[in-house]
């Protein structure tokens, strides 16, 4: 009997050792095999997309440097955060306290960074939609790079004093030893991170929305009378309500993928590093990161181009970056 306890636990010669948790077989096949699988594919996906949009200089636009830095965000998740979540999932933790909280620094960090990269794209959305003639004033590449490099020294910064309490003391949550466990203030964090910048999200798409609709009664009503110069810049305005719509399903889709995470995080409760309840949640980001790309393939006929060209190796061509991916 004393044997069988020992078997239980993940320290057998420590008395303050954890206790392993049991583990289902809907769990087990969400980490070996779910998660691994999903994980793959938003690597290759999201590397695709970095790979078009640094290569090819057509797509060196504004609204596509946003797009370039939010696929980042979702490339690390299924480079780096995935496998973590899949070691963090093992019954006992084994690699030690100060392991455990840097380990948890991936997905704090790529968790904001998409969310602040969601509201620069919609904010590029508003100014372009309801501000066209300030926008390629506003809005140029060395701004949105600026941009950019706050948003992710922003993640980083946020993080680091998000986590200090459990830098302070490393494994002062713990109740065993052999546990990883994360302090979350979910007051503060889902206020800042979430509240926010979700809250102008809306806002920004709802008032794009508003005049995107307002534009294409305007657009039917005087398209018979429509001359060549008018006719450019109905064919501007077409293009930029598409980009609209694209990353709009961009922004639901990211919507419905993180409220689970941080409905969680509202409740203030300390995350268990591998319990089912946070592989479910980031099982949620990966497949985000995962469908972004999708959405790209689905809307875009330049990412289908540039795909084609990346797979064929046409790019190893010189002057391949000269080519001429959009219509």
């Amino acid at each position: 009997m004393e044997t069988l306890e020992e078997a239980e636990l993940c320290f057998p010669q420590l008395n303050t050792s954890c206790k392993k948790r049991p583990r289902s077989q809907t769990e087990s096949v969400l980490i070996y095999s779910l998660l691994p699988c999903f994980s793959l594919i938003t690597v290759v996906l999201n590397l695709l997309v970095i790979i078009s949009i640094s290569h090819f200089r057509q797509l060196h636009t504004p609204t596509n440097l946003l797009l370039l830095s939010l696929a980042v965000s979702d490339f690390l998740v299924g480079l780096l955060v995935s496998p973590f979540q899949i070691l963090l999932a093992e019954p006992c933790w084994l690699l030690g306290d100060l392991a455990c909280v840097l380990c948890s620094l991936l997905p704090f960090i790529s968790v904001p960074a998409s969310i602040v990269s969601m509201v620069l794209i919609s904010v590029d959305r508003y100014v372009a939609i309801c501000i066209p003639l300030s926008y390629y004033n506003k809005i140029t590449q060395r701004t949105v790079k600026r941009f950019i490099l706050l948003c992710w020294f922003y993640s980083v910064l946020y993080n680091l004093l998000f986590l200090i309490d459990n830098l302070r003391q490393i494994g002062r949550f713990n109740s065993c030893y052999g546990e990883c466990v994360i302090n979350v203030n979910g007051a503060v964090d889902i206020v800042i991170s979430f509240i926010i910048p979700i809250s102008a999200i809306i806002i920004l798409y709802v008032r794009v929305f508003v005049v995107a609709v307002s534009q294409a009664r305007s657009m039917r009503s005087h398209v018979a009378a429509v001359k060549l110069q008018r006719s450019l810049t109905v064919t501007v305005q077409k293009s930029e309500l598409k980009a609209a719509r694209t990353l709009g399903v961009v922004v639901v889709v990211f919507l419905m993928c993180y409220c689970p995470y941080y409905g969680i995080s509202l409740s203030a409760y300390n995350f268990m590093m591998g319990s089912l309840a946070n592989t479910f949640i980031f099982f949620l980001v990966i497949i985000n990161s995962c469908l972004n790309p999708v959405i790209y393939a689905f809307f875009y006929p330049w990412f289908r181009k540039c795909v084609k060209l990346i797979i064929t190796l046409q790019i190893l061509k010189s002057n391949s970056c000269q080519a001429k991916v959009l219509k």
